[in-house]
């Protein structure tokens, strides 16, 4: 899902594309994808396709990434890697264009990570009230889509929501449970602590991307049945205190993010209306009556577009075009 998100954000910005060469797996190669109204066959990852190659995105899983990003890097081509395979590289920046872009200079092995999804709306938001007061602690709670699972998830998510309509039985193995009319936390968990990878990457990820191993970062990950868009309920405190009314005057002029905060009269971010869209929505600020000082605010974002695709393209941008 991924991989189709950012060939329709490259032909929706523009991005000047001599020649695409899409790659995948033998088991997908000879079939076509359609960029900019023309059919290009899929080829066979293989040394060679990276020869005189400038660009080379992957969005292919974390083995694949491990084994080729180095190949294509070597060849020359800017590497920006949308698997965790190198997010903790200290060799490999992790980058979001609105918060770090200058990071991505630095990469010694021409790669450069793109962020867990979850992670990537979170810091876009956080960005102005850390260059404000200096974030202490995040509490983010995450309510995530069902499609950053990828097609298949989707796929099994909509049988089981027909299954559950008629009263059937519903099929939980390739969910690992059920998720329609439910809640799951099903990622891998790390059994010394306790958390999922999911929630520990979040913790890892903030800290490199704002480059302050300090930042106190506790998360809980949970997948909800919606198609497409993270939502996140996210408590901040920062070393400066900040008010509700500062921290909304800061997010409004925050570079990716539109405010949507009228919750008196119901209007606040919700992902039906973020899917397909490139910001972060940031609604719900407010101070946090538990701990004065502190901030309270719910973000919404596309997490195939802002969380994966749309941010290894700026993160292209970045370097090439600037």
């Amino acid at each position: 899902m991924v991989g189709a998100e950012m060939l329709r954000v490259l032909e929706q910005r523009d991005f000047p594309v001599a020649e695409l060469v899409p790659v995948a797996s033998a088991r997908s190669a000879g079939k076509t994808v359609t960029f900019k109204g023309v059919e290009h066959t899929v080829v066979e990852i293989a040394p060679e396709v990276f020869e005189g190659v400038d660009l080379a995105l992957f969005s292919a899983g974390g083995g694949t990434s491990r084994e080729w990003s180095p190949i294509a890097a070597s060849k020359g081509a800017l590497v920006v890697d949308n698997s965790s395979a190198f997010r903790a590289d200290p060799e490999c920046p992790l980058v979001v264009p609105e918060v770090n872009a200058a990071a991505a200079a630095n990469r010694p092995k021409g790669i450069i990570a793109n962020p867990n999804c979850s992670t990537i709306q979170m810091v876009v938001a956080l960005k102005p009230l850390h260059d404000e007061g200096r974030l202490k602690r995040v509490v983010v709670a995450t309510y995530q889509a069902i499609s950053g699972s990828g097609a298949t998830a989707v796929a099994a998510f909509e049988a089981q929501e027909q299954a559950t309509g008629k009263g059937g039985e519903v099929d939980k193995t390739k969910l690992s449970g059920q998720l329609s009319r439910n809640l799951l936390m099903h990622w891998t968990v790390d059994a010394e602590t306790g958390y999922q990878e999911e929630e520990l990457k979040m913790v890892s990820e903030t800290r490199k991307i704002f480059g302050d191993p300090d930042i106190a970062v506790s998360p809980t990950a949970v997948r909800v049945p919606v198609i497409t868009a993270h939502s996140e309920a996210v408590t901040v405190e920062t070393h400066r205190p900040i008010t509700a009314a500062r921290a909304r005057e800061l997010l409004t002029k925050a570079e990716g993010v539109v405010v949507v905060d009228d919750f008196i009269n119901g209007v606040y971010p919700q992902p039906i209306d973020a899917a397909g869209k490139d910001p972060v929505y940031v609604g719900r600020i407010r101070a946090d009556v538990g701990n004065p000082g502190g901030i309270q605010m719910w973000v919404v974002s596309d997490n195939l577009r802002k969380g994966a695709a749309l941010n290894a393209v700026q993160i292209a941008e970045e370097v090439l075009l600037k």
